[in-house]
């Protein structure tokens, strides 16, 4: 079995598109385009892609999945500072004066993501 995609229910699905391409660097699938109902945001292989999903009703909680990313080029400091610049907004700071920990961010939507340390804050 492989998974293809994570699918997330939208409001916009162009432009929450839109913004995940631009956090992740994947690029939008071929022909989406504004006002689509179903925009995808190509992962490489063996990634699934993010697939945005328009549906009817608002978001009414907190999400049951969420995705917990590592940078791979920033620090996990440097990583929040660039997503709340791109439009996501922190939810909760569980980063300890020590280092370790995580910041729970929400996207434009409100949909839950967690950014945790990068490979190299870990190994340090």
């Amino acid at each position: 079995m492989i998974l293809r995609h994570i699918t997330i229910d939208a409001e916009n699905p162009y432009e929450i598109g839109k913004f995940w391409s631009t956090v992740t660097g994947w690029p939008l699938g071929d022909g989406d385009e504004p006002g689509d109902d179903e925009v995808l945001v190509a992962a490489p292989a063996p990634v699934p892609g993010m697939l945005f999903i328009r549906v009817p009703e608002p978001k009414s909680g907190k999400n049951r999945v969420h995705i917990d990313w590592v940078p791979t080029e920033r620090t996990r400091d440097e990583e929040v500072d660039r997503l709340l610049e791109l439009g996501a907004t922190i939810h909760e700071d569980h980063r300890t004066p020590e280092g370790p920990g995580w910041v729970t961010m929400l996207d434009p939507e409100q949909n839950e993501f967690c950014v945790e340390r990068s490979e190299a804050e870990r190994s340090a």
